[in-house]
């Protein structure tokens, strides 16, 4: 297996963007993304699009044709992937695996949706497809639901609070007043949280992450080719998928993703880091239990004290481990397919020393976390200066 690299990176601004439809913001990502590295077009080699639902959010599939038309790729192998919310990770492994194996050289991997194209109740019923329709959307059981139920369980086996809860927001909205790429570039207080509408308890408003538009996309390439393109290349050490259940009322744990725990172990394994090795991470924070969940299941925090680094600052940035500099999926905002991508960006931003008022100091390995609908899918890249 060759190593692989990210050479360029673009991003649309993420939020409520009326006035650009899917291929616009395909474009906005894309385009700065192959200006960025400094490659022409038709040196691209294959085409990696993550986007959860198209047809359902904005009356568009084939997007794997739609992305290479609209960028003027074609004839080039050009593929969707869907893996719901961890679209947009898994499509960036896909294009790993695809230069690590030799079968290409340069890829261009963009992550899109368009959500806000339908009111927010078709939305949620779309949305809610990421998990087992069957046994859980059709019975009530929508994604803030599921998560609550997540976040109850913590609470009731590890004393986990609100407020701890809370704090996430309110860090990850610090974090995001910092990027301009970011859907809201607000500062936020607990109490706001706090006070801020039930959507199912525990979580509010303010505990949940947006409806969004917006796309991110990478040009990747194969050792043999990074450094023609840029002095500054960065690395994947380690990529890693791992599968769980379906349904939440089959899962081992309430309070832990099996997926992402054997992922991140092949993903450190892979790149020979441990957890305490990574000094940026963009984790995700679907929900503010998310992030406690995560920063626990990735061997940031021993099971259980994740509440507790987060209200004792832990997790703030340029301290033991900066989370979601980006300002996460709760402030920079959630366009399910980019997601993963704009993950990938963010670190390649930091490691880069690109980030600008949000720059960890002495950032040189990264690590991504992509989470697919409750759990089921999580996908794990550790990435090197």
């Amino acid at each position: 297996m060759r190593n692989v690299a990210v050479v360029g990176y673009g991003l649309s601004k993420f939020g409520e963007r009326w006035e650009a439809g899917l291929k616009e913001l395909v474009s906005e990502a894309a385009v700065a993304a192959i200006n960025a590295s400094g490659v022409e077009p038709k040196q691209i080699q294959c085409l990696f699009t993550g986007a959860m639902s198209s047809g359902r959010f904005a009356n568009q599939e084939h997007l794997g044709a739609l992305v290479a038309d609209q960028l003027g790729l074609t004839p080039i192998p050009s593929v969707r992937v869907e893996a719901a919310c961890a679209s947009g990770g898994v499509a960036v492994r896909q294009a790993y695996l695809a230069l690590a194996s030799g079968a290409y050289d340069l890829a261009l991997v963009v992550g899109v949706e368009k959500m806000t194209d339908i009111d927010v109740g078709h939305a949620t019923t779309t949305l809610g497809t990421a998990g087992d329709y069957e046994w859980e959307v059709f019975h009530g059981a929508t994604f803030p639901a599921l998560y609550a139920m997540m976040a109850r369980r913590h609470m009731h086996d590890f004393g986990t609070k609100e407020e701890q809860m809370a704090m996430v927001s309110v860090k990850n909205h610090s974090n995001g007043s910092k990027n301009k790429f970011a859907q809201f570039q607000n500062l936020i207080t607990v109490d706001a949280v706090l006070n801020s509408s039930v959507v199912a308890s525990p979580l509010k408003l303010l505990d949940c992450s947006p409806i969004t538009d917006g796309a991110a996309a990478i040009v990747m390439a194969s050792e043999n080719l990074a450094r023609k393109f840029t002095d500054a290349p960065v690395w994947i050490a380690g990529s890693a998928q791992a599968s769980d259940t379906l349904a939440l009322h089959d899962r081992e744990s309430l309070t832990s993703l099996k997926a992402t725990k054997v992922a991140a172990e092949y993903a450190y394994k892979q790149a020979n880091v441990r957890p305490n090795d990574i000094k940026v991470a963009e984790v995700h924070d679907c929900f503010s239990i998310a992030e406690i969940l995560a920063i626990e299941d990735l061997g940031f925090f021993n099971k259980g004290y994740g509440g507790k680094a987060v209200e004792e600052g832990e997790t703030q940035l340029n301290s033991k481990i900066s989370v979601n500099s980006s300002g996460g999926l709760k402030a920079c905002g959630h366009p399910v397919g980019a997601t993963g991508v704009k993950q990938i960006v963010e670190l390649t931003m930091q490691l880069r020393n690109e980030a600008g008022a949000r720059q960890v100091s002495n950032a040189d390995i990264g690590l991504a976390h992509n989470v697919g609908g409750s759990g089921a899918t999580a996908v794990v890249h550790v990435l090197r200066r």
